[in-house]
């Protein structure tokens, strides 16, 4: 055999095994850069007080995608939510499903990516145990209310009449006076203007009287006397 076929052959050898080779690496590095199962995740969130479900694609490659989401109801009867097409990325591309979900709600989210991916997100998604609550609108800031004046508001009470000089200075009959009342001899005494002297004078007309009537009686039996001698 000539030097040229031995080269020729161990060249070919050569070329085989690096073929081989390069087959191999590229068969073990090509799952790890193609589109999996595993880029997928679904969430149960609430945006502006309303429940949607979001799912992220982390995929590299960009393969292009279909997600389904669907509800999971009792006996195994399940609901179409929606349909979205969605392009991976290096840092995640959402896509979001309108959603008003039920609390514990399960839902199946099913991803097809060409002939890479044709299976479901697992494991099922299940809804937060709390709902979403509706976010409270912002309503503007009320201009406070001025106060009426009275004469806006509604009329004012009459105030009630007040009593004429004569009628206020008259007491209604039969009411009677808590004040005592005063004894008779003083109401006698305040009528004819009399002081507290009234006493001491009456005494001293009292004894004038004595003395005269003992004049009289001492005169008229002189007159007597003279009158039988």
């Amino acid at each position: 055999m000539s030097i040229t076929r031995r080269s020729a052959r161990r060249s070919v050898r050569i070329l085989g095994v690096a073929s081989a080779s390069t087959a191999v690496v590229l068969g073990l590095s090509g799952p790890a850069f193609a589109c999996t199962i595993g880029d997928f995740k679904a969430e149960a969130k609430c945006e502006g007080g309303k429940g949607v479900i979001v799912v992220t694609d982390t995929d590299a490659t960009a393969v292009p995608a279909v997600v389904t989401v669907f509800l999971k109801g009792a006996g195994g009867i399940e609901t179409k939510v929606g349909q979205q097409e969605v392009k991976g990325s290096k840092d995640g591309t959402p896509v979001t499903f309108p959603e008003d979900w039920k609390p514990n709600a399960t839902y199946r989210v099913h991803v097809k990516a060409g002939h890479v991916v044709d299976e479901d997100v697992k494991p099922d998604l299940s809804a937060p145990a709390t709902a979403c609550k509706a976010e409270e609108s912002k309503s503007p800031t009320a201009t406070p209310s001025r106060t009426p004046a009275p004469s806006e508001s509604a009329p004012a009470k009459t105030a009630s009449p007040a009593p004429s000089a004569s009628e206020s200075s008259s007491a209604p009959a039969g009411t009677s006076s808590n004040a005592p009342s005063p004894a008779a001899g003083d109401s006698d005494l305040a009528e004819t203007g009399a002081s507290s002297n009234t006493g001491l004078i009456a005494g001293i007309a009292g004894a004038l009287v004595v003395v005269g009537g003992g004049a009289v009686f001492f005169g008229m039996r002189r007159r007597g006397a003279k009158n039988g001698g």
